[in-house]
């Protein structure tokens, strides 16, 4: 079983398009949107904290887990292509860095 962690910089809509997508692939068994645990805060001591132009997508964190690792290859290539396509940010963590958290 593979497994893959995504971090995507996007709206609510463009982040379940993805999910949608990468779910759909041969040899996925699961794709979906998970809680990230990475504080994405504006500092409080920030004279710009909370204006309107620091206001941008939000930061989603997506969990993939395929049959087998031959399928990680088409999730990367998905995931960069949606990105490319819609000016998203996308990085990738692979299971070995995955499994050493939990």
């Amino acid at each position: 079983m593979g497994l893959l962690n995504i971090r995507l910089t996007a709206d609510e809509s463009m982040t379940e398009n993805l999910v949608n997508r990468l779910g759909a692939l041969d040899g996925v068994e699961r794709a979906e949107e998970i809680q990230d645990l990475m504080p994405h805060m504006d500092d409080p001591d920030s004279t710009s904290s909370g204006l309107r132009g620091d206001m941008g997508p939000g930061h989603h964190a997506i969990i993939v887990e395929t049959c087998d690792d031959d399928a990680l290859p088409r999730v990367r290539a998905v995931a960069r292509a949606v990105a490319a396509e819609n000016g998203l940010a996308v990085e990738f963590e692979d299971n070995a860095e995955w499994g050493a958290r939990g």
